[in-house]
C-alpha cells in the first residue's frame, strides 16, 4: 500500500511539472500575442503555439546568445528570425533540464519503488536520445543549405522550424527536410511538421 501511494505521488509530481510547462507556454503565448511590439517575435511565438509542443518560454538573452544571434544576422538572417532560433534553443534546453531534474529527484527518492526508478531513468534516457537526434538532424538540415534550424523531437512526432523566404518554403525544401527526418527517425511523413519562420 505504501509503495502504491509513493508511486502515485511521483506520477502526480510529474503531471504537475507537465502542467506547469503548459501553463508557462500558454502565458507566454498570450503575452506575445497581446503585448509584444515586434511583429517578427509575434509570428515566432505563433509558430510554437501552432506546434503545440509546450516548450515556449521567454528566455533571458545572454551574451552567448547575443553573439550567436549576431553571427546569424551577419549570415543573412533577420534579427527577429535569428533571435527566434536562439531563444527557442535556450527554451528547449531549459525545459529539458527542468524535466530531467524533476525525474532525477523522483528516481532518488529514498523509498521509491524499483518500477518508479526505472520509469524515471527510462524517461531521462529518452530525453537524452531526443537531444542527440535533434542535434544530428539540425546539423544535416543546415548542411543541406538552410541557414539555421531547430528540431523538436518526441516519441510520436517531430517539428522542424527553418528560416523561410517571404513566399514560404518550396516543395524542394520541404522534401529535403522530410528525407532527413525519415532517415534519422522511425516516424512517418504524417508525423512530421515543418514550419517556415519569417
Amino acid at each position: 500500500m505504501k509503495i502504491l501511494r509513493r508511486n502515485a505521488i511521483i506520477i502526480a509530481v510529474i503531471r504537475f511539472v507537465c502542467a506547469a510547462v503548459y501553463l508557462n507556454w500558454a502565458y507566454n503565448r498570450q503575452e506575445a500575442e497581446l503585448g509584444n511590439g515586434s511583429a517578427g517575435r509575434e509570428s515566432s511565438a505563433a509558430v510554437l503555439a501552432d506546434a503545440g509542443d509546450g516548450l515556449w518560454y521567454e528566455a533571458p538573452t545572454t551574451s552567448a546568445s547575443t553573439a550567436a544571434a549576431s553571427a546569424r544576422a551577419a549570415s543573412g538572417l533577420g534579427s527577429e528570425v535569428a533571435d527566434y532560433f536562439t531563444s527557442a534553443r535556450l527554451n528547449r534546453q531549459k525545459a529539458r533540464d527542468s524535466a530531467i531534474s524533476t525525474l532525477r529527484e523522483a528516481a532518488e527518492t529514498e523509498n521509491a519503488s524499483q518500477e518508479a526508478v526505472d520509469e524515471a531513468l527510462g524517461a531521462i534516457t529518452a530525453m537524452a536520445g531526443y537531444t542527440v537526434s535533434e542535434a544530428e538532424m539540425e546539423a544535416l538540415i543546415t548542411a543541406k543549405g538552410f541557414q539555421d534550424c531547430i528540431v523538436f523531437l518526441s516519441a510520436d512526432s517531430v517539428i522542424v522550424a527553418v528560416p523561410a523566404p517571404a513566399e514560404g518554403l518550396g516543395d524542394s525544401a520541404v522534401s529535403r527536410i522530410t528525407d532527413i527526418v525519415l532517415q534519422e527517425t522511425n516516424l512517418h511523413t504524417e508525423q512530421i511538421k515543418i514550419i517556415g519562420v519569417k
